[in-house]
């Protein structure tokens, strides 16, 4: 009997999505077996400061990829979100399946909507897309940091007694917990990270057996989307260091990608947009960082460098 391994982290979440990717693999080839190789990773470990004080969402993934190239898992699940734009070689993205639902959630105290909040209110979130984007909504709103696994979060934000949180609607679904959603909040309020709502499935390049297993699980429509927002992030060197977002969707034979990059308190926010041919996908992300470059995301991204070169010296 053939099998697979899959390397995952051991949150909630991580455990669905490596399961579901199982359960895909295991219905598209039957008899097939499959194991979870669960892990910690320094994104987990290290709860009490921002993430991008302490790395970047490179800490999700690095000792999940050194697994692969260690031989001790033959693919890996991840969000896709979590994932820098440039793999170690070796290692391929192999699989996307179809995206789920990209949009963010606010999921608000006694059913507070993000619209009603009082003036003051606070409000939790683990990223800074989400800080710049709603500073600049609402400079009145006090951001507080929350880390840690879905569920964590959520009991976070209670314990604070905070006017809510915003998180990513797709988590929230795939862990059956959309009750706790007060506010489903659309591109145009929130624009979504790059690679929000999709599974990355990596392999080793040279795994042929692997990769012919993953190849029905390939969603080719969520794969156009995902090279245009990941082109656009690879232009940029975005991290979880400098607030960017990313979303492109496909109808028929085009592609439309939108793109942000703000400082962290929100009072400056460059924002594009660019269609095109579904063919021409990367080289739109490129256009689109260009463009945002030309009219003042350099400068956000010189200075952000700047401010974190001397808070490290």
């Amino acid at each position: 009997m053939s099998r697979v391994r899959i390397a995952t982290r051991q949150s909630p979440l991580a455990l669905w999505q490596a399961r579901h990717v199982g359960a895909l693999l295991a219905s598209s080839h039957p008899g097939l077996d499959v194991a979870l190789v669960e892990m910690t990773t320094e994104g987990d470990r290290f709860l009490s400061a921002p993430l991008s004080a302490v790395g970047g969402k490179g800490l999700f993934v690095k000792e999940i990829e050194q697994a692969l190239l260690d031989g001790r898992a033959d693919i890996a699940v991840h969000s896709l979100k979590d994932m820098t734009s440039v793999f170690p070689e070796g290692l391929v993205l192999a699989a996307v399946p179809e995206r789920e639902d990209p949009r963010d959630a606010f999921c608000g105290l006694n059913g507070m909507t993000l619209d009603a909040l009082p003036e003051g209110a606070r409000v939790g979130t683990s990223s800074l897309r989400r800080s710049c984007i709603l500073r600049e909504r609402r400079p009145d709103v006090d951001i507080v940091s929350i880390r840690g696994n879905v569920q964590t979060r959520l009991a976070r934000t209670r314990e604070l007694g905070l006017a809510g949180a915003v998180l990513a609607y797709a988590g929230l679904k795939r862990l059956g917990l959309e009750e706790v959603i007060t506010q489903v909040l659309p591109p145009e309020v929130s624009l979504p990270a790059v690679g929000q709502g999709v599974l990355a499935i990596q392999c080793r390049t040279d795994d042929a057996r692997v990769r012919e297993l993953l190849a029905p699980l390939e969603h080719p429509t969520t794969r156009i989307a995902v090279t245009a927002e990941r082109a656009f992030l690879a232009k940029l060197e975005g991290g979880c260091t400098v607030p960017l977002a990313g979303h492109a969707t496909v109808a028929g034979d085009s592609v439309y990608l939108r793109g942000l990059v703000g400082r962290p308190d929100g009072t400056r926010v460059v924002r594009g947009e660019v269609r095109g041919p579904v063919s021409q996908a990367h080289a739109l992300g490129d256009a689109l960082a260009d463009e945002l470059l030309s009219r003042g995301a350099a400068d956000i991204l010189r200075d952000f460098a700047c401010r974190t070169q001397a808070r490290e010296s």
